[in-house]
């Protein structure tokens, strides 16, 4: 059951510069029905779907900007279908945000780890859900200073965003690729949860620092030869995180992409 209270016309004081698609995965038609009229009353375009079928192959015809998942689906779910976004390449850094009645602390750490990027509790107010479309969505719109960054046998190319381990082009979500690169570009440096959150994230009001824990472990287990025993991203007891780099690297080599070099902003 959704939250009936704001349910003003989403005209009144909703706006979008750029039209982007959301494709909202969602099987109970009211619900569905007011999604819709809010993010398109917000400028977005919308694409309905009432179960998982089908999704994967007509994002790949026409890529999203962002997928927006119920978890409970007839016929599958929506933690599956995140998982199959991630491990398709050209839909594998879309944003992905939950949108359920499982509520559970447990629950959003399943949908973090799967890669997803938000995750929006049922019943729930319009507004929010635009408020909450919208920061994601500004998240990925903001470009990194094009930077290669290389520490021992990983490069970090903030341009193309795109990450090399160990020789290999490793897939990473935008969210996980943001966090990596800004930790990365201040080596030995310890980072608090809270600070993570304020760089990466901006929008912190909707996330909490149990997500980070969750994203430095996702992190891990694609930059590290033993994520339990990392090398690069530690964990100081206490404090928070830092990029450290491995004693067979005597420092980390930044180097601009392109004209202007790297710059503080993430």
């Amino acid at each position: 059951m959704i939250a009936q209270h704001d349910t003003a016309p989403p005209s009144l004081g909703y706006n979008t510069a750029v039209k982007q698609t959301v494709f909202a995965v969602e099987d109970d038609a009211d619900i569905s029905r007011l999604v819709r009229y809010h993010l398109e009353g917000a400028g977005y375009g919308v694409r309905s779907f009432p179960t998982a079928a089908g999704v994967i192959a007509e994002a790949e015809k026409q890529p999203p900007s962002l997928f927006l998942l119920d978890i409970m689906l007839p016929g599958g779910d929506g933690l599956d279908l995140c998982r199959r976004i991630r491990q398709t390449s050209p839909l594998a850094m879309t944003p992905v945000i939950f949108l359920t009645a499982k509520t559970t602390e447990s629950d959003r750490v399943i949908g973090l780890e799967l890669g997803a990027d938000d995750y929006i509790a049922k019943p729930f107010s319009p507004r929010e859900l635009v408020a909450r479309v919208r920061a994601v969505l500004r998240r990925f719109e903001r470009p990194l200073a094009p930077t290669v960054i290389k520490a021992g046998d990983i490069e970090i190319d903030s341009g193309a965003m795109t990450l090399t381990v160990r020789g290999k082009l490793t897939q990473t979500t935008a969210t996980e690729f943001r966090l990596l690169e800004y930790l990365a570009r201040h080596p030995g440096r310890v980072f608090t949860r809270d600070q993570v959150l304020d760089a990466v994230w901006r929008d912190t009001h909707y996330v909490t620092p149990r997500s980070v824990d969750v994203y430095v472990r996702r992190i891990r287990e694609k930059i590290e030869e033993n994520p339990d025993d990392p090398r690069y991203l530690k964990t100081v007891r206490g404090a928070g995180y830092r990029f450290e780099i491995p004693k067979f690297s005597a420092s980390a080599d930044v180097k601009p992409a392109l004209a202007g070099g790297p710059k503080d902003e993430p």
